[in-house]
């Protein structure tokens, strides 16, 4: 990492405190790619993206496919893409293509890496597949403001029995990272998902609807109360957030495309099939997600999974736009600051 990275990854008032965030780059416990850095050095618009859908979301090679079009999607619209993995025990921030290729083809025999893994996989030397509160965590660190993904974890239907709760949801309510995905996936109970939300003091954000979409469909019944039409808006909201030292993530949900939509009912007819698979096999935990997923594509015939791609697409050109809004947003208050800096020594 060069000398001008390290120094201004040194002045970010993320997740951590600064110095023990320096720290642990410093010391080689984890990796911040060349392009990722010399774009956090340079104040460029960076986009965090999680890994677990290239190991758990669909097989090889469409899973590398996915990833390299994503990654170009983030370039092509003005951002920076950092995967995020952990590759022999070294959390790695930004991949390079072959460290790409490399984690497709371990598909799931990398370990789908959540916040209470991290130190396990770390420890243990292993390969892990970051998914949405492990990203976040590492995105935090090193000053990445907006992740991508397609749809984030949540309540678990019955999760009252249960307790099966993603921890996702309480990442989002300690992490300041914004979080732009197609909502909640329809697997799960998303009236409960936004209560639980609202208990963490996440604000969640629906982009240009004011109806909080569900994953395969643009609708879930569920109302939001805030809303944002353009990325402007997107940075501004970031940006006070972190201003104001809330603490918390964001979560803006964007709606899958019209022409991408399934069926609503097939989907929940589907989902409601495999969810009874998965009580029958006594499916729990963090394999009950991937097993629910690859069951409705299956009985759907490969529309559920042509729709997650096409949702994860169209947010990585939406994550992009904001994360250079929020870049020109800030660049645009350093050069104000700079100026009225420049006036007082003048007066």
């Amino acid at each position: 990492m060069s000398s001008s990275a390290l120094s201004r990854l040194s002045n970010i008032h993320g997740h951590l405190h600064p110095s023990d965030s320096n720290s642990m780059i410093g010391e080689g416990l984890v990796k911040v790619s060349p392009e990722v850095s010399e774009a956090l050095s340079c104040g460029h618009a960076v986009v965090a993206l999680e890994s677990t859908i290239i190991s758990h979301g669909m097989p090889y090679p469409q899973n590398l496919e996915t990833a390299k079009e994503v990654e170009a999607i983030v370039r092509k619209n003005g951002a920076v893409p950092a995967t995020v993995a952990i590759l022999d025990g070294k959390p790695c921030i930004g991949l390079s293509m072959e460290e790409l290729e490399r984690l497709a083809t371990l598909g799931t025999r990398a370990q789908k890496t959540a916040r209470r893994d991290i130190a396990h996989v770390v420890a243990s030397r292993g390969n892990g597949a970051t998914t949405v509160s492990a990203t976040m965590y590492f995105a935090s660190m090193v000053g990445i403001s907006v992740f991508v993904t397609g749809g984030i974890g949540g309540v678990h239907r019955h999760g009252e029995q249960t307790m099966d709760i993603s921890s996702d949801l309480t990442e989002l309510g300690r992490t300041p990272v914004a979080v732009i995905s197609a909502g909640v996936k329809s697997i799960l109970d998303i009236p409960r998902t936004l209560e639980y939300l609202e208990t963490q003091g996440v604000c969640v954000a629906t982009y240009k609807t004011n109806e909080f979409p569900a994953f395969f469909t643009e609708k879930s019944g569920c109302k939001v109360t805030c809303r944002v039409d353009t990325p402007e808006d997107c940075a501004r909201l970031i940006d006070a957030n972190m201003k104001l030292k809330l603490g918390t993530g964001i979560l803006i949900a964007v709606p899958i495309p019209k022409e991408h939509s399934a069926s609503g009912n097939m989907i929940e007819s589907a989902i409601q099939s495999a969810l009874r698979e998965a009580r029958d096999k006594n499916i729990t935990g963090n394999a009950e997600t991937p097993f629910l997923l690859a069951r409705v594509n299956e009985i759907t015939g490969g529309a559920s999974l042509a729709s997650n791609i096409a949702l994860v697409k169209n947010n990585s050109l939406v994550g992009a736009k904001i994360a250079v809004a929020l870049a020109q947003l800030r660049e645009r208050e350093h050069s104000n600051r700079g100026c009225l800096s420049f006036q007082e020594k003048d007066d």
